[in-house]
């Protein structure tokens, strides 16, 4: 019931089949797409997404949440935004792997607090096809994710970009 009430905006936004098992990876591009930009709509459909599969309504009820309810969401919006963002980075064929792609949204979600400590510890693997590989390599941990995440807003807009086909 969680899960269904958790796709049911989604499945009607979206117009794909979503359920237990669906990963990133078995998403349209173009719903990765409007997802990964973060803005306000997107972040509705995330907030729904994690309030649903909690029972802790709808996203339209945000607002009505406590206030350690409410981080809670938001903890696990900006967690499924790195991993969408990683998704669309991968199709592209800029990373090679990411931590987290091989669970469903809704282990994503219903496991938060055992998963996300481990995932934020690791980073992307960058693709040594991409033309920044070899400055990547020569970074340490921390400048790697740090170089991983400035290619976010230009992975955004090739995704966004109608004409590419992955």
């Amino acid at each position: 019931m969680a899960v269904k009430r958790g796709y049911r905006n989604w499945e009607s936004r979206f117009k794909e089949e979503f359920g237990l098992k669906t990963r990133l990876s078995q998403i349209s591009l173009e719903t990765l797409s409007y997802l990964a930009h973060g803005k306000e709509k997107g972040a509705f459909y995330i907030y729904d997404l994690v309030m649903g599969i909690k029972g802790w309504g709808s996203g339209f009820e945000f607002n009505e949440l406590s206030p350690k309810k409410k981080m809670s969401v938001i903890d696990q919006h900006l967690f499924l935004l790195d991993r969408i963002r990683f998704e669309c980075m991968k199709r592209l064929g800029w990373i090679e792997d990411y931590p987290g792609e091989e669970f469903s949204l809704v282990e994503l979600i219903s496991q938060f607090e055992k998963l996300a400590p481990g995932f934020q510890a690791k980073i992307p693997t960058l693709s040594q096809d991409h033309p920044g590989y070899e400055e990547y390599s020569r970074l340490n941990v921390f400048d790697q994710e740090a170089f991983i995440r400035k290619l976010i807003p230009e992975a955004v807009a090739k995704v966004q970009d109608s004409s590419i086909t992955l």
